[in-house]
């Protein structure tokens, strides 16, 4: 099992099994932090109570190293190990040591005094859990790869979660799209009693830590923003290895340039993606990312990518995906992280984040005015004809069928940064076994939980703050961040995310929907946070999204493979419509037939 993700640690290997053999810990090790023999993994404890194998940082680890050491009464190892910070703080705090942490973090903590296996995901999700109940054991891993070495690990679908891919892109937690293998949520522990007994508990929960800043100027919001984003950025230097930069030219990524750049007195590194030739869905932003690379005088490397590129990478793509991630941003992704790292860098810091917490996306403003519009006090009985209306020539399968078929359901209007299909194409696309199997079904169940306790817990319950804590509870961790752990660990590279900081988190969403979306101007109080800090024309440019010109290259050598993949899955299995697939290939669908493509691929690496 830990073999299996040699990539994720390249810089050593451990293992570490109790004596009555009930227990094993496994660690791969990328050496970021006290590169020290000591400071390998597992690791246990003076008396070898506790032992623990993680992934990920603990960037505050010297501060919670410097109390442990005032309170007294711990024996430590190592000079300056964030690992055996965690062991001494479970020691000292139990499991609300967790509390103290700032990072990002999958760690497997068993108790020996106890008989207690603990799982914890951080709070915003930034590193993968998985984990799979069976044959009277748990096994749990970073990657899913490492759980089928298990010959006990079923392998077939979990048809909900297949629903679920074809409206998100993803699955949603805390399912997997195999059956029997789960992914722990954000956010939240599991701890596991020798008895079998598994509780799960959610420890942290953003709206549990927002304080209203209701009575509060602009200026001094925008004032806190910097200051909390300046200690952000600075807490993921912490490094004893090269930290670079992705840069993209846009205001995130030139952001973190800029204050990554302050008081360091070697030369930054950042690394950005491009694509040879022009093309009409995505153009080029390498003028830009040269433009902030020389205003930090940073060393600036790049890398043009062709379709090429992209059809060699992908049987390694899917292979490091472990579940689809219909997103092509991983390829670049991937690309630029193998960049940084053949220039000697280590870890990376990327932009993730800050559109979802600050309204950074011309359809969130799209959502918001129909969101409204469903708002005003028309009868469901109405927006129900208006449906009948739209059947009748043929209009069910548009986007404004689904806004208003959710209108006249009373869901909400955003169902997430990213859909696929609506639920009028999915019924269309599955195949009859499963359109009957979903008949009463739609994929708003697996929002219901995120919805709940949204109307629960937040002190603002405006439309932009449920679309946020949508995709901090579903997009980001399970898409977004997922591509980035899934392709910077492929290439034995960390990626860090600046905006994602679990207090960054909480001012971010302590501010007014408002101030967020004043004017209409995108991104509006974290462009008057910067401003000064970052040149204006990278503020004032049009948004433009880090994308893969997937439309063109489908009518390239992509489009033909694409039609060989789905035409095999769809003969060797019983999930998709055959003739719908094909008239969509056919219609040049290229962003939705890749997601489909994703699918098919996943399944014959994986489950077949």
């Amino acid at each position: 099992m830990r073999d299996t993700m040699v990539h994720r640690g390249p810089d050593g290997a451990g293992i570490w099994i109790s004596e009555d053999r009930k227990v094993g810990l496994g660690h791969r090790r990328l050496s970021i932090i006290d590169l020290s023999q000591a400071a390998a993994q597992p690791m246990c404890n003076e008396n070898g109570t506790l032992w623990v194998s993680f992934n990920g940082e603990i960037y505050n680890h010297a501060e919670i190293h410097s109390e442990l050491k005032t309170i007294g009464g711990h024996h430590w190892k190592t000079d300056h190990s964030d690992t055996e910070v965690i062991l001494h703080a479970f020691e000292q705090w139990g499991i609300n040591c967790l509390h103290k942490f700032r990072g990002m973090f999958a760690i497997a903590l068993w108790d020996a005094k106890n008989r207690e296996l603990w799982l914890i995901r951080d709070r915003i999700g930034i590193k993968p859990l998985y984990y799979s109940v069976h044959n009277n054991r748990i096994t749990f891993a970073s990657e899913i790869k490492s759980l089928l070495e298990d010959p006990d690990q079923k392998r077939a679908v979990h048809e909900e979660s297949f629903y679920h891919y074809l409206s998100f892109l993803t699955t949603p937690s805390p399912q997997t799209l195999f059956d029997g293998i789960k992914k722990l949520s954000g956010g939240t522990w599991l701890k596991i009693s020798e008895d079998g007994r598994i509780q799960e508990q959610r420890y942290w929960d953003v709206w549990d830590y927002t304080k209203p800043l209701t009575n509060i100027s602009e200026d001094k919001i925008a004032g806190m923003i910097l200051s909390e984003l300046r200690t952000a950025v600075k807490l993921r230097k912490v490094s004893d290895v090269p930290v670079g930069i992705f840069l993209s030219g846009g205001i995130d990524s030139s952001t973190n340039a800029a204050l990554f750049s302050e008081g360091e007195e070697r030369t930054v590194k950042t690394f950005t993606i491009g694509y040879e030739g022009e093309y009409q869905t995505y153009q080029n932003e390498l003028n830009y990312a040269r433009r902030m690379a020389g205003e930090v005088k940073a060393e600036y490397h790049e890398r043009l990518l062709n379709v090429d590129d992209l059809m060699n990478f992908l049987p390694e793509m899917v292979y490091l995906q472990d579940e689809p991630i219909a997103d092509p941003v991983c390829v670049p992704v991937y690309y630029v992280s193998k960049l940084a790292r053949d220039n000697g860098i280590i870890v990376c810091q990327v932009g993730e984040g800050a559109d979802e917490l600050f309204c950074g996306y011309s359809g969130w403003m799209t959502a918001l005015k129909l969101q409204r519009l469903d708002d005003l006090p028309v009868p469901r009985l109405f927006k129900k004809i208006g449906l009948s209306c739209l059947r009748l020539p043929g209009k069910n399968m548009t986007s404004y069928y689904e806004w208003l078929r959710r209108g006249a359901e009373g869901e909400p209007i955003f169902w997430g940064g990213a859909e696929a299909f609506t639920e009028t194409q999915k019924r269309r696309l599955l195949s009859p076994r499963l359109c009957k199997k979903f008949i009463n079904f739609s994929s708003w169940e697996a929002l219901k939980p995120i919805r709940r306790r949204f109307e629960e817990k937040a002190w603002e319950k405006s439309h932009l703050n449920w679309m946020t804590y949508l995709d901090l509870n579903l997009r980001l961790p399970e898409l977004l961040l997922m591509r980035v752990d899934k392709m910077t660990m492929g290439v034995s590279l960390e990626g860090r995310v600046p905006f994602l900081d679990h207090k960054f988190v909480e001012l971010a969403m302590s501010i007014p929907e408002a101030i967020k979306t004043k004017n209409g101007t995108l991104k509006y109080i974290l462009k008057k946070a910067v401003r000064g800090l970052i040149p204006d024309e990278l503020i004032d440019r049009k948004k433009q999204g880090f994308g893969v010109p997937v439309y063109e290259w489908f009518f390239d050598r992509l489009g033909e493979q694409i039609r060989r993949e789905l035409s095999d899955f769809c003969d060797q299995t019983d999930f998709l419509d055959r003739v719908e697939v094909m008239r969509m290939i056919n219609q040049g669908n290229g962003p939705q037939a890749w997601y489909l493509f994703n699918l098919a691929l996943w399944w014959k690496e994986y489950i077949v």
